[in-house]
């Protein structure tokens, strides 16, 4: 008889308790990891910061959010910012070593060069052996 000693609306009581446990959880998390990655903050207040989170809980989690919230944000997307452009940069920078766009690129300006009449077949077979090699 376990349906007829836990209810239907038990199970979703317990399932949202148990949701806003697990959301809380992540929340306290993210706001210790924003308090050390905060760099506009020094180490004395870093230090308060996490004693108040840690000695009480609720209160500072929330105080932090309504005091450096926005920040919090603004820090999330300077980080993704940041890791966008490193990304970027490492992808050009692979695909230039490797060589691809810029051989097509020069290749086919060469093969313009050689249709329009400025340079010559032998000059244009020598100038591809050299880009391919």
């Amino acid at each position: 008889m376990l349906a007829y000693d836990y209810p239907l609306l038990g199970v979703f009581w317990s399932i949202f308790w148990i949701f806003i446990w697990v959301a809380w959880i992540v929340l306290l998390f993210r706001v210790f990891v924003d308090i050390f990655r905060s760099h506009d903050m020094g180490g004395l207040s870093k230090a308060l910061w996490s004693i108040f989170v840690i000695l009480v809980p609720f209160l500072g989690v929330f105080v932090y959010l309504i005091a450096r919230g926005g920040k919090m944000q603004q820090r999330d997307l300077e980080s993704a910012a940041a890791q966008e452009q490193a990304f970027q940069a490492h992808v050009r920078e692979v695909a230039g070593s490797a060589g691809g766009g810029d051989v097509a690129d020069q290749l086919t300006k060469l093969g313009q060069l050689r249709d329009q009449g400025v340079i010559s077949e032998q000059e244009f077979a020598a100038q591809k052996a050299k880009l391919l090699a």
